[in-house]
């Protein structure tokens, strides 16, 4: 009987110590279509169409290579995330995202945002990587 209880108490006492994850910020109103799919040696090219409703947000995430990305219809906000914003982004424009930059993309608008985005990334990483929201109020 004393073992299961010293390891109940271990348990309780590291959940305790130790710091807690932070949880991933899942995003809303986002849908994305894989339009084409190439790997070069060491390198995954996607190129997709993501689509945010009115309202809708990506969540708090990142990407392990460069994004290309162009705005088809609509306008994105972007934000990184010490909370400023990096970018307004309306029809005709293009951008980049650079690796490992945590960040966030709003449609504050009242019409569907198209994004057409290159996604250039190691050879068999995701596409994004949720991140922990770091606070921003939005």
């Amino acid at each position: 009987m004393r073992k299961p209880i010293t390891v109940v108490l271990a348990a309780l006492a590291a959940a305790l110590v130790l710091p807690s994850t932070a949880s991933a910020t899942p995003g809303s109103g986002v849908t994305g279509t894989i339009l084409a799919q190439k790997t070069v040696g060491h390198t995954d090219y996607t190129l997709r169409e993501v689509t945010i409703q009115p309202g809708g947000y990506t969540g708090w995430h990142f990407h392990d290579g460069t994004l290309y990305a162009y705005v088809k219809s609509g306008t994105l906000t972007h934000n990184l995330a010490d909370c400023s914003v990096d970018g307004v982004f309306g029809t005709g424009r293009a951008f980049t995202e650079k690796p490992d930059q945590v960040h966030i993309g709003r449609n504050l608008g009242s019409a569907p945002l198209v994004l057409e985005v290159l996604y250039v990334l190691p050879a068999g990483s995701p596409l994004s990587e949720d991140a922990p929201d770091p606070g921003c109020g939005f």
